[in-house]
């Protein structure tokens, strides 16, 4: 093998990995395109009430019960790098929630508990208590989720304040700190 091989050689390992991961993260993005047929998420003040989910026993909730609290839904799946380092925010989040607030953290995987009950007992150290959508029309309230993790912070009459789409380390909670000192 000669010295001008390896360069390319490295050239095509890494255009290789360029090529996979950007193949996976438009899979991602296009799988959940059709979570919603609404176009750029729903905006501040968009009343999301009827956002329904489900627990792992199967219970079916909406944002309307949880009226008079700020709630954030985080909008995750198993397979998501993003969602992985974010998750023990989330549940950190979570587990502090008492009577000002709630976080709902939502598996879009398309395995549903299938995906999401092995990846929480390989991970006990979270302690989290995920959700996923009730149906394929569960989520449409909040509009096209394009990327995930997508965060909404919900008001206390069930309205969005504030979303996004990505992870940024301290970003759930600024925007959480927020939402709870404009009630």
């Amino acid at each position: 093998m000669s010295d001008a091989y390896v360069p390319e050689s490295r050239w095509r390992t890494l255009g290789a990995a360029a090529l996979v991961g950007g193949g996976l993260l438009l899979v991602g993005l296009v799988a959940f395109r059709g979570l919603s047929g609404r176009g750029g998420g729903a905006p501040a003040g968009a009343d999301v009430r009827k956002v329904a989910f489900r627990d792992a026993e199967g219970a079916r909730r909406t944002l309307a019960d949880y009226r008079g609290k700020v709630v954030v839904v985080d909008v995750w799946a198993t397979w998501c790098p993003p969602c992985r380092k974010s998750l023990p925010e989330v549940a950190e989040l979570q587990r502090s929630g008492g009577d000002r607030y709630v976080v709902l953290p939502i598996s879009v995987d398309r395995g549903g508990w299938e995906d999401v009950k092995p990846f929480l007992a390989k991970n006990p150290q979270l302690g989290l208590t995920a959700y996923l959508p009730d149906g394929a029309e569960g989520l449409e309230p909040l509009g096209e989720i394009r990327g995930i993790p997508t965060t909404f912070i919900i008001d206390r009459e069930g309205r969005v304040v504030k979303s996004w789409a990505g992870y940024g380390e301290g970003m759930t909670k600024r925007a959480l700190d927020e939402a709870l000192k404009g009630h």
